[in-house]
Order: structure tokens, then sequence, then C-alpha cells
């Protein structure tokens, strides 16, 4: 998710690393631009707007690009995604399965919702049971706050929120930059411990996305490569490896 004023001063920098990773990566902003490129959804910009932004972007996904992809991954211009991690976390769940995954917070939505600050990634199934929700009538609300809203709906349509912390119960999607959350103390935001879904922990070396808001210039060219040992707990081995994860088809990331 992007707007025509930041195309080149952050979309630019997602194009140029972690979206090429993606098996098709689309940027959606309210103007289309054929250089860049970007999709022009009938939508104004404005925080009012990101919500309606959302939806129509999922919209356009389900009937352009249903098909090309098991997994639609929902990401800002300022969200530092490795992909070969989100491969890893979504390789052992079904796309048929209705679900999706990401930084779980827990106020106001019975089984929570996914925070928009690290992104969000929806099975097949969850993006078809949500475009299916609007254009039923379903789902008709609007509101500012465009991942509460999302969360509502899903939870309406009978999507999961589903559990995506490691084997240490440790989380993978982050809502603030990695410096935040790999020194002490820990991001304990007024707010942060009261919305999370699960006990405030260290970062998981599988995590696969982060709220990057730094200057995206410094952004790696290629994502880390995030190694651990094998052992009881990690029986697999490091998660950049050589060949590809066995996942059926890799995210698409609009």
């Amino acid at each position: 998710m992007t707007g025509p004023r930041t195309l080149e001063t952050k979309a630019r920098h997602v194009r140029d690393t972690w979206a090429r990773h993606c098996n098709v990566a689309l940027f959606m902003s309210s103007e289309p631009d054929e250089r860049f490129p970007a999709v022009g959804l009938p939508v104004q910009e404005g925080r009012h707007q990101l919500y309606w932004k959302t939806i129509r972007a999922f919209q356009y996904v389900h009937r352009h690009h249903l098909g090309q992809a098991d997994w639609f991954l929902k990401a800002d211009d300022d969200t530092f995604v490795v992909v070969a991690n989100l491969r890893w976390l979504l390789a052992g769940h079904s796309p048929e399965r209705p679900v999706y995954f990401g930084k779980r917070f827990k106020p106001f939505v019975k089984q929570g919702y996914m925070s928009g600050g690290a992104g969000y990634v929806l099975s097949k199934e969850a993006l078809r049971r949500l475009v299916a929700a609007f254009a039923s009538g379903t789902c008709t609300h609007t509101s500012p706050v465009e991942d509460l809203a999302l969360g509502q709906c899903l939870e309406k349509v009978g999507v999961e929120a589903g559990d995506s912390r490691d084997t240490q119960g440790r989380e993978t999607f982050h809502p603030f930059p990695p410096e935040r959350h790999l020194t002490e103390p820990l991001p304990l935001d007024r707010f942060y411990p009261q919305y999370s879904y699960y006990p405030v922990r260290w970062v998981s070396e599988d995590a696969p996305a982060e709220n990057a808001p730094r200057p995206p210039s410094a952004w790696p060219r290629h994502p880390p490569c995030l190694r651990r040992a094998p052992g009881p707990q990690h029986p697999e081995p490091p998660l950049c490896p050589r060949a590809p994860p066995r996942v059926p088809e890799p995210p698409l990331c609009p």
C-alpha cells in the first residue's frame, strides 16, 4: 500500500528489496502510475480512507490475481518483510483454510485482530470470504481504523485469527522497528502490553515482518539471513536455505 507522494521516497525501496522475492508484487495507490508501476484505486488518500483503500486493493487482487498465489500479504510502504521466513511460516498451513496471520491484538474483537503496522497475510479462502462479504453486504461498515475494522469483518465471516508465534511462544510479526524489539527495554508503550494478545517477549529468529519507518534507503539490499542452530526446539535447517522452502505458492504482496 502506497500513495503518489511516497512512490519514490518509500515504495521504490520496497520494490527494489524484499518485494522482488514475492511471486507477484502490486503497489496500490490512489493514482495509476504506469512507469513505476502502481495500480490506481478509486479512493482518496489519507488515513481516514485507509480501510476502504485496503478493501479495494483486496477486491482488485481477487478479481485479477486470485489464481496466481495461495497467500496474500498486505503491507505498507514502510514495512520490511523477510519473504523466505514468511514462506516458512505459511508452509505448514493450507491456503484453503479460512485464516490470517499477523501481529495479534486483542481489544474490540473476540478472537483478536492483526495490527496493520507489521502487515498481515490472508489465505486464499480468507480472501474469498472477505470479498464475498462486501459483495453481499455482510460487511458494510467503514472505519478510520483499518486493521480493527478488517478484523471485525473477518471474524464475522468465520476467518480465524491465526497464531504465528514460534515454538518458544515468541512473536514473528512486529509493529515497531527492529531496534526497539532487539534491545532492552522491550517496547512497553502504555498501549502495547494491553493490546497484545500474547505476552510480550523477545523476537523470534523466524520473524518475517516488521514496521520499519526509518529511512528506507538504509534497508538491506537483500533480506537478512536469520540463522539458528538446529536443536530440540529448532530441528529444521537455517531459515535462508539456498533452495526455496517447500510451499505450494509464494505469497502475493499487494
